[in-house]
């Protein structure tokens, strides 16, 4: 199909004004989907910078194809911390005492980043379509750090019977994204149209920590990251699941100029239109249950009617689904939505 991206577009919702075409978003769209779309198996074939390019040329091009005018790119910091896998549960993570805190090498980690996730960064910078960016960043959050290293249980537990090394704990998550945010900034951000922190503070009746806590603890660091990355010119989304409510306010105060992740378990789109439209972009919308439990014609009329109105009702807005299109979401469940999106822009013209 012949659609020229203009990552312009999806700027303009950081900027919480209409863009002139509807942009699309998905905080993901996983490979075993992408795979499942071409009925072949996809991935990563070796380790040659021509390797990485062929598969960004591909992935980019898919995202092209569905007429995205951005895609997602994050170097997940935690795949690469040493005992990685307390956040995946099942297992504590490698801090649990003092002794492991201070043990843990920290100093390592930026050496591990780079060499894991430069061939990537070099290859999308080689890839982009023209007028196509991605968005991301460094991947995971303050908080699902926290959660790797020492494990969710575990951490809710240390709070109180080690206050002090709860603290620090975040204190030293802070120091180590700051180091890699900063050099992502640094090295790479002409290929980013926006950047992003994904960190999942909730659940579907509440936060995971106590608000408190979260307030205390956790946004202290989201303000360094995010007075970083305002201070290089680049506009700031959070991507949070869950019902985080309680904090919300709390979070438009730190200065985020995006949000994105939304479940109609929890509350109606619509909700998040009517209470912070007016002063955040709001990506999304379309509940991951509706492209996964309908028919190509219901996912259609249903995107077609509830994008139309959040269009018009939000000031900046974005359409995808509240979260992701993960390997089970049928594809012509998203195809409906890609279908509505562009029947859209059609009459919009």
């Amino acid at each position: 199909m012949d659609f020229q991206p203009d990552y312009r577009h999806i700027l303009d919702v950081l900027h919480n004004k209409k863009p002139e075409r509807l942009p699309l978003y998905e905080h993901h769209i996983d490979l075993p989907f992408v795979a499942k779309y071409f009925d072949r198996e996809i991935g990563l074939e070796g380790s040659h910078p021509r390797d990485f390019e062929n598969y960004y040329h591909l992935i980019a091009g898919f995202w092209k194809d569905m007429t995205y005018d951005a895609f997602d790119y994050e170097a997940a910091i935690c795949d690469i911390y040493p005992g990685h896998g307390a956040i995946l549960g099942g297992m504590p993570g490698p801090i649990q005492t003092r002794e492991d805190f201070e043990k843990y090498p920290w100093d390592e980690i930026p050496g591990i980043f780079w060499q894991a996730y430069t061939p990537h960064f070099e290859a999308i910078r080689k890839t982009l379509p023209e007028g196509m960016k991605a968005y991301g960043g460094c991947g995971y959050g303050i908080f699902e750090s926290a959660q790797d290293l020492v494990g969710y249980e575990p951490l809710c537990v240390l709070q109180y019977t080690d206050p002090e090394l709860f603290a620090d704990l975040f204190k030293k998550i802070g120091d180590l994204y700051l180091i890699l945010w900063e050099g992502v900034i640094e090295k790479y951000a002409d290929i980013f149209v926006f950047f992003r922190m994904g960190d999942d503070l909730g659940f579907k009746t509440s936060t995971l920590l106590e608000p408190d806590t979260i307030r205390h603890h956790i946004f202290p660091q989201y303000k360094r990251v995010i007075d970083l990355i305002h201070r290089s010119g680049k506009k700031f989304l959070l991507h949070s699941c869950g019902n985080i409510f309680a904090i919300m306010e709390d979070i438009i105060a730190l200065g985020i100029d995006a949000k994105h992740s939304n479940e109609d378990e929890i509350a109606p789109f619509s909700r998040w239109i009517e209470l912070y439209s007016d002063r955040i972009g709001l990506f999304g919308g379309i509940d991951v249950n509706t492209l996964s439990l309908n028919d190509y014609d219901t996912v259609y009329r249903k995107v077609l009617e509830d994008a139309s109105i959040f269009r018009n009702k939000a000031n900046g807005y974005g359409l995808g689904s509240g979260n992701s299109i993960a390997g089970y979401v049928p594809v012509e469940g998203f195809m409906a939505m890609i279908d509505a999106a562009m029947e859209i822009r059609k009459k919009e013209m």
